[in-house]
């Protein structure tokens, strides 16, 4: 029973950081939580841990938890091993990548495309189906490059960089992220690996660049 509600905790917990119910640097207080959801102190602290596991959350020594902050050094380090990583899993995808590969980057970027990125009820943020459109084009793009080891490091990159993506949306809504996808597609099934590297490190920066803003 208290693993089911420490479960339920978590997700509502995790829902609302992602949907922007909690500003950046806000504490979670335990009590507060424990209060409201209606559970013990102990159901809440598993799964405010489980939380800040995903880089959701920080546990602050003497001062309990709270939401992290724009300026966290995270978020550059994050972008940094992205800049670093993807854009050379972009090129070999290109270099290995078969027509099965190129239908399937058609039909991801087609369904993010076609996606709307924000829907009511959902907060201020994007929406978890647009997310979830986002996260697959990305990885398909580089899924051409047949090395499961790589694609793993871009799942967890990509997890750990999931809630500041959300914030930079808002804070740099002139950007035209719907141009910066369709190029990332066209480079890539152009077989243009050098642009295709070089709009994906563009891309990157600009979500961490507004995050310094």
């Amino acid at each position: 029973m208290a693993q089911m509600l420490s479960e339920q905790v978590y997700a509502h917990l995790r829902d609302a950081i992602m949907r922007g119910d909690y500003a950046p640097g806000e504490a979670l207080k335990p009590q507060d939580l424990a209060r409201d959801q209606g559970v013990s102190l102990a159901v809440v602290r598993e799964a405010l841990v489980r939380v800040v596991g995903e880089g959701l959350a920080d546990r602050l020594p003497n001062r309990g938890f709270a939401v992290p902050a724009f300026s966290d050094r995270r978020w550059q380090e994050i972008t940094e091993a992205r800049r670093t990583v993807e854009p050379v899993v972009l090129r070999l995808s290109v270099e290995r990548g078969d027509v099965d590969w190129e239908a399937r980057v058609r039909a991801a970027h087609h369904r993010l495309a076609r996606t709307e990125p924000y829907a009511p009820g959902e907060g201020e943020y994007y929406s978890g189906a647009w997310s979830e459109a986002h996260r697959t084009f990305h990885r398909t793009l580089l899924e051409g490059c047949g090395n499961a080891a790589l694609l793993e490091t871009f799942d967890r990159m990509w997890a750990a960089s999931e809630l500041a993506r959300r914030w930079s949306s808002q804070r740099a809504p002139e950007r035209d992220a719907v141009g910066e996808h369709r190029g990332l597609e066209e480079a890539a099934l152009d077989r243009d690996a050098d642009s295709a590297a070089a709009l994906l490190v563009r891309h990157l920066t600009l979500t961490a660049a507004a995050l310094e803003s």
